[in-house]
């Protein structure tokens, strides 16, 4: 099954998260099909904490994938971010 989730990159202290469409048997941080977005929560001021290809979550949606908790969580706050 597919499911979109986040995979971490980054340093120590300083996350830094891809939202990527993989197989649910594949590692976290291991291979994916697309990466869709990604989400940085120690951004500064000026930088972009959050971007998502919604188009692209929309049509693995529509072919079956899963979102996680988290991806489902970030998604509700960037179409609330891009309506307002």
């Amino acid at each position: 099954m597919v499911v979109i989730r986040m995979a971490r990159g980054g340093s120590k202290k300083r996350p830094f998260y891809s939202l990527v469409a993989t197989d649910s048997r594949d590692r976290r941080d291991g291979r994916f099909i697309e990466r869709v977005g990604f989400y940085n929560p120690v951004a500064g001021d000026g930088d972009e904490k959050l971007r998502i290809a919604m188009d692209r979550v929309t049509y693995w949606q529509g072919v079956g994938a899963q979102l996680s908790p988290s991806v489902a969580r970030l998604v509700k706050e960037y179409s609330k971010q891009v309506a307002a």
